[in-house]
């Protein structure tokens, strides 16, 4: 391959961000499919944000961490502290992931910017009922907050 041509392969190359981008919007419509009410970018008491906490219509929650790469996965070992803020955990990753590279008690979206597939479920943990009503709380000022935002800009 001629330097040039090197160079046009590279610069086509999707960007880290972007390929965040695409798998966390393709997550979060399928969840929203599966009937998940979900926010984005959502703070837990130990300071940990996770990517997408999706509310099921029973009230579970899931904590769905994506990741954009196999170097992104390498480099994150925060992903158990989430367990303690949900009753179940997923990855949400994109269709070129090495699948086999990420552990088996944990569930799993493959997804692109269009929508997603749910491949495995995440094993259960049910949250104590305080934790669940404060969680589900601070669900839903964000949420709120958000829609404010939209709604009335100035705010």
């Amino acid at each position: 391959m001629a330097p040039t041509q090197t160079l046009l392969v590279a610069a086509l190359a999707p960007a880290r961000p972007d390929i965040t981008r695409a798998v966390c919007r393709g997550a979060g419509r399928h969840l929203r499919a599966r009937g998940y009410a979900i926010v984005k970018e959502m703070t837990f008491a130990n300071g940990r944000r996770g990517d997408i906490v999706a509310l099921s219509p029973a009230g579970e929650l899931l904590v769905v961490e994506v990741k954009s790469g196999l170097e992104d996965y390498r480099v994150d070992g925060k992903w158990p502290d989430y367990r303690d803020y949900c009753d179940g955990f997923l990855f949400a990753v994109a269709p070129d992931f090495p699948l086999e590279r990420l552990p088996e008690d944990v569930g799993l979206i493959v997804a692109d910017a269009y929508g997603g597939e749910w491949l495995r479920d995440p094993p259960r943990h049910p949250l104590a009922p305080a934790r669940r009503k404060a969680l589900t709380i601070a669900f839903a000022k964000l949420a709120a907050a958000r829609l404010a935002l939209v709604e009335d800009p100035g705010v």
